[in-house]
């Protein structure tokens, strides 16, 4: 929204949220408080809020005034009842869809921003259409490609912009209504329109095929350590293969994110409601293969470090689940965290951009042990010297740039002996941190 204020200075765009200390946040003078990090989102920010960039608490007047309405509420995998697990939870958007129908007095555009099952768009034109209000309202499906770290160039040089909506000529006029606000910044050729159920399906699709892709280079870093292959050279060699290409080849410690497990198990779900279970079987095998890596670096750290680490102290480099973001949903270091925590390791944290409370919220949120007993074993510092200090290894599980620029040197020298360092992203050089005397564990190598 932000983005879409900035390039069209003649939109009036209103933000509403329900936490008033959110909003209160997007509002603050301090662009170093908002909710989120996303580097050059303050500039952006900064440059259309108050002009035409607004954010309220005033859901209802917000929806009243508006000609076109942004669904871009959560939508969690549920955890209760039919699909627990697997299914997404879509009682937000419900709720949202019953608020517009029960506010909204002139005709309306309603855009399905969030990531949704196909035939989702159904159950909001059901509900909007039985208002008895005489509103005419119009679904569309506009789901976003954006990459946290990276949304600000995504959104301003996207690959594509897909818009959804019914083929019918009302339909083709609100399609229009929003293809003219894109079109301020972005080519024609670069905005698809097509069927809503394509739309809806298109953003599980996508980000499913790029879930493949990481756990099927994660799964041939487990068959290069066996064989003394170079999973980095083995991804090389592919991606020069005009068919195949050479992103997201990048073997780690997994996929985490807000999306792609969400989404391939909602995948999973459809298929499996539709009776395509063979379909089911094979989306699913990503998401186990993503456990395994997770799993698997945890279990070599164990293992190399004489089978135990009770006691010991494992340094942590990274708890976003990528660099240059905040977020920290299904982060590989959560999961890491939790069965070396599990083994009684003494796990100390340092990440540039997430919070100490919100490392342990994400690891009380996750296991069965109590907050005190967490406490006692995970440890969240504002200083990367002070977290491995005395450490008697290093994981890293985030690629965050500054990770390079460290004096390794004086590392090495306060660490205990001997110094291990597990690379789960592959971003250090290893042959410089094993002159220094370290130990460098990376994946697939």
């Amino acid at each position: 929204m932000a983005v879409m204020a900035q390039k069209n200075p003649n939109i009036k765009i209103t933000v509403v949220d329900l936490n008033a200390q959110r909003i209160a946040d997007w509002n603050d003078n301090d662009l170093g408080k908002l909710p989120i990090f996303e580097p050059g989102l303050d500039q952006v920010v900064n440059e259309a809020r108050g002009r035409n960039l607004f954010f309220s608490t005033d859901v209802e007047a917000a929806i009243q005034e508006a000609q076109m309405i942004f669904i871009s509420v959560n939508t969690p995998t549920k955890t209760y009842g039919a699909g627990k697990g697997m299914a997404a939870d879509l009682k937000y958007i419900e709720l949202c869809a019953r608020q517009i129908a029960k506010v909204a007095t002139t005709n309306k555009i309603v855009v399905e921003k969030s990531t949704l099952p196909v035939k989702t768009a159904q159950a909001i034109k059901s509900i909007l259409n039985h208002t008895g209000n005489g509103v005419q309202f119009q679904i569309l499906s506009n789901p976003e490609f954006l990459a946290e770290g990276t949304a600000i160039t995504d959104l301003t040089n996207p690959d594509r912009v897909l818009i959804g909506g019914d083929q019918t000529p009302e339909g083709k006029l609100a399609i229009q209504s929003l293809v003219d606000v894109y079109g301020s910044w972005v080519p024609k050729a670069q905005i698809l329109t097509t069927n809503i159920w394509s739309s809806e399906l298109s953003k599980l699709v996508a980000n499913a095929f790029l879930a493949q892709r990481v756990s099927s280079i994660n799964a041939i870093s487990e068959l290069c350590e066996a064989t003394e292959a170079n999973v980095d050279e083995v991804a090389k060699a592919i991606g020069m293969d005009s068919r195949i290409g050479p992103k997201f080849l990048k073997s780690s410690v997994g996929f985490g994110g807000s999306c792609f497990q969400k989404d391939i198990l909602n995948l999973v779900y459809i298929s499996k409601s539709l009776g395509l279970q063979e379909v089911a079987d094979y989306w699913e095998q990503v998401i186990i293969m993503n456990n395994h890596q997770r799993n698997r670096f945890a279990n070599n750290i164990v293992k190399t470090l004489y089978n135990t680490v009770s006691g010991k102290k494992i340094a942590f480099l990274g708890w976003a689940f990528k660099k240059d973001t905040n977020d920290t949903r299904e982060s590989a270091a959560i999961y890491v965290a939790d069965k070396l925590i599990d083994e009684q390791a003494n796990v100390s944290v340092y990440d540039p951009k997430v919070t100490a409370s919100r490392v342990q919220s994400d690891i009380n949120y996750l296991n069965t042990r109590t907050e005190a007993q967490n406490n006692n074993y995970l440890t969240s510092l504002d200083n990367p010297y002070d977290a491995v200090k005395n450490a008697h290894a290093i994981a890293v599980l985030t690629e965050w740039d500054e990770f390079k620029t460290y004096d390794w040197q004086r590392i090495y020298d306060n660490m205990s002996k001997p110094a291990f360092i597990f690379d789960g992203r592959n971003v250090l050089d290893k042959l410089a941190l094993e002159t220094i005397g370290f130990h460098v564990k990376g994946i697939g190598k």
